[in-house]
């Protein structure tokens, strides 16, 4: 049996990381390579422009200029391609059991504690409830059909508004129906959100929430995302 290395795992390089985002993407958007190629263009004949605008006009100033625009479309084009990316994301986890999560743990930022794992779940049906605490208050995120989570909603609410008297909790559902935040809006959606609690009140509230919350690592958590494979790659 042979040994097993300890060298340590070796992460993709950067260009390796934007092949990837771009294959990504393009799956999304098939019109990518048009629009990159484009804005490189446009920004390169810009920066020629400028050079033959300002004096002295030289070849020398001209090279530099267009190169300065190379470097700028280059740049632009990083920029929307990311952008798109995350659109791209989106479109693939909406609808897919533990989106929800996947958005409220890695979108929200350091102002907002959340987890991909649900706070409760209903095994059969998969509708899983989310929580999120933060400045604004206790954000409840219900994850599946509406008239099937209002048990579970209303008892992750009533648990808040127990242990954290005064403090705004906000219930939100994942969807497209009227009254519902489609997936891609949520994380702004829950930062747009006034804030209500200082800092020290935000951190007395988690630490009260969960120690009255109650543990699902024996229930069974909502399969059909998986947040490592869905996620928009982003160069280093």
């Amino acid at each position: 049996m042979a040994a097993r290395s300890s060298a340590p795992e070796k992460r993709p390089g950067f260009f390796s990381q934007l092949r990837t985002l771009y294959t990504f993407t393009q799956q999304a958007f098939p019109w990518l390579p048009w629009l990159l190629a484009g804005v490189v263009l446009l920004a390169i004949a810009a920066g020629i422009g400028v050079g033959f605008l300002l004096p002295p006009v030289a070849v020398w100033s001209v090279i530099l200029w267009g190169v300065t625009g190379l470097m700028l479309g280059i740049l632009g084009a990083l920029m929307i391609m990311t952008r798109l990316s995350t659109r791209a994301m989106y479109r693939k986890i909406d609808g897919m059991p533990g989106a929800a999560g996947h958005v409220l743990s890695t979108s929200l930022g350091r102002r907002w504690q959340a987890s991909d794992m649900p706070v409760g779940v209903n095994p059969k049906t998969q509708e899983a409830v989310y929580r999120a605490v933060g400045r604004g208050g206790v954000v409840i995120v219900g994850e599946g059909a509406r008239g099937r989570l209002t048990r579970l909603v209303n008892d992750e609410r009533s648990k808040a508004q127990r242990v954290a008297a005064g403090v705004p909790v906000t219930v939100l559902y994942v969807g497209h129906g009227e009254g519902e935040v489609p997936i891609a809006k949520l994380a702004s959606t829950i930062k747009a959100l006034p804030k209500k609690i200082d800092r020290a009140t935000m951190a007395a509230v988690i630490k009260r929430i969960e120690s009255v919350s109650q543990s699902l690592s024996s229930m069974p958590i909502p399969k059909g995302i998986d947040p490592t494979k869905v996620r928009a790659p982003r160069p280093r």
